[in-house]
């Protein structure tokens, strides 16, 4: 037997390093605090690969030369702490899988877009004749397509969870989105925390390599005054014009990289709204990076399909639109969807409250929401928010009844939106099965 790794974690991510780690000579033990799910179970039993669940044994745990940490797990959790506390190494799976594999990474992270961005660039890739994974906080685990595929690419959407235990990793191209309050429970309630979680995406980052960033963010403008970075800066802007980087010119997105010139209407992107202009630009410059043909750039964005979940149209019934927002787990992304809506809206808003602060939303809220219907099990703190902004109101426990409510509340014309802004534990397994709730009560309308 080789060396002993253990893996905290049996989800996705940490059943994939189970597996790459197995692969690689090593003595593997998967140790999850939780239930297991079924097909997970199943994998690591067809693998032959040791695991617990709903426990932590100490002393096969303990033994361990390096742990594997779920991403999900905070550093907080007694095993974590005493892991550390023995000088024992506790890494991400990312950082793991990128010790197997010579391909070029594409690392995205920020607040809101990651997900949209990273799909989307994969998208340009693979139209291109690319030979890409996708990967992180997305898809199949890294650690998994790098035991069993040999590509060329990875476009990893990276989590702050995941940064966090990243350490000799290397990112060749890093886009930073935005930063916006998220997850602060996990960060001692202190924004600098989080702001240097973000800004790890370009660590070990050399002269070659490249780092893609929004000039309009303001955290991000002000995290970066405190930092040196090695790797060639490229910002993109709506607000001003940009020498080298991503610019808004009379409605026409402009990329200029090293003799690499490329420009398209925003009117033609297969995503619309201002957040997406900003996700649209990110892509854009990658694709320019690498070299890709404008033609296959903009065919690219131009028929793009967005991911599940995310501002999703879920259909019609008499005249009033529905839209499926359910991954907007915080109160940036669901600003981000009112910001894109063009009719007046019924919000589905609600759920486990991580802290929100809903000001900046007091706004948009009185420009566009006639009716909120609350989806959680305790809703105080959107009633207190929003009171003064609408009329009506009102509280829900299932996403049947959030649904009637709004269908009742909406006219011909309206959008009902849900778009939690709250993660969504209270009432569902994730916020998967929030959005597919929502989705099966419009079908039964």
């Amino acid at each position: 037997m080789g060396p002993r790794i253990v893996v905290l974690g049996a989800g996705e991510s940490g059943v994939g390093a189970a597996y790459l780690a197995q692969q690689q000579g090593y003595d593997v033990f998967v140790s999850d605090f939780g239930a297991i799910a079924t097909n997970y179970k199943k994998q690591l039993e067809d693998w032959k690969i040791a695991f617990e669940e709903k426990q932590h044994t100490e002393e096969k745990i303990l033994n361990a030369i390096e742990v594997i940490k779920s991403p999900g797990i905070p550093e907080k959790a007694p095993i974590v702490k005493k892991l550390k506390g023995k000088g024992i190494p506790v890494i991400s799976e990312i950082e793991f899988a990128g010790r197997y594999t010579n391909a070029k990474i594409i690392g995205i992270t920020g607040s809101n877009g990651k997900t949209t961005t990273t799909s989307l660039t994969y998208h340009i890739l693979k139209n291109a004749g690319l030979n890409a994974g996708l990967a992180g906080n997305i898809g199949k685990s890294f650690a998994y397509q790098v035991a069993t595929e040999k590509y060329d690419y990875y476009v990893l959407e990276l989590s702050s969870f995941m940064l966090d235990d990243m350490f000799g990793f290397k990112v060749d191209i890093a886009i930073l989105l935005n930063i916006t309050p998220d997850h602060l429970d996990r960060y001692e309630y202190k924004m600098e925390n989080y702001v240097a979680s973000k800004f790890r995406v370009t660590q070990n980052q050399t002269a070659s390599d490249y780092f893609i960033f929004c000039a309009d963010d303001p955290e991000t403008i002000k995290g970066m005054q405190t930092r040196s970075f090695t790797a060639q800066m490229l910002p993109f802007s709506i607000e001003k014009t940009i020498e080298t980087g991503a610019y808004l010119d009379n409605d026409n997105i402009v990329i200029n990289i090293h003799q690499q010139h490329f420009q398209m209407s925003i009117t033609e992107l297969a995503l619309q709204g201002k957040h997406n202009v900003y996700n649209s630009m990110a892509s854009g410059i990658v694709a320019k990076v690498l070299e890709l043909r404008n033609e296959t750039i903009r065919e690219s964005m131009g028929d793009f399909k967005n991911i599940e979940h995310r501002l999703e149209s879920v259909g019609k019934i008499s005249g009033i639109s529905f839209i499926n927002d359910s991954k907007a787990t915080n109160v940036n992304s669901t600003w981000y969807a009112l910001e894109s809506m063009t009719s007046d809206v019924i919000l589905i808003i609600g759920g486990v409250d991580k802290g929100n602060d809903y000001t900046m939303l007091n706004e948009l809220v009185r420009q566009k929401v006639k009716a909120i219907v609350c989806l959680g099990r305790d809703n105080d703190r959107i009633h207190k928010a929003f009171e003064h902004d609408v009329d009506t109101i009102i509280d829900t426990i299932s996403a049947e009844q959030a649904v009637q409510a709004a269908y009742h509340l909406a006219t011909k014309g309206d959008t009902v939106l849900l778009s939690p802004a709250c993660a969504s534990f209270d009432l569902f397994k994730n916020y998967e099965d929030r959005g597919n709730q929502f989705k099966q009560a419009v079908k039964e309308l």
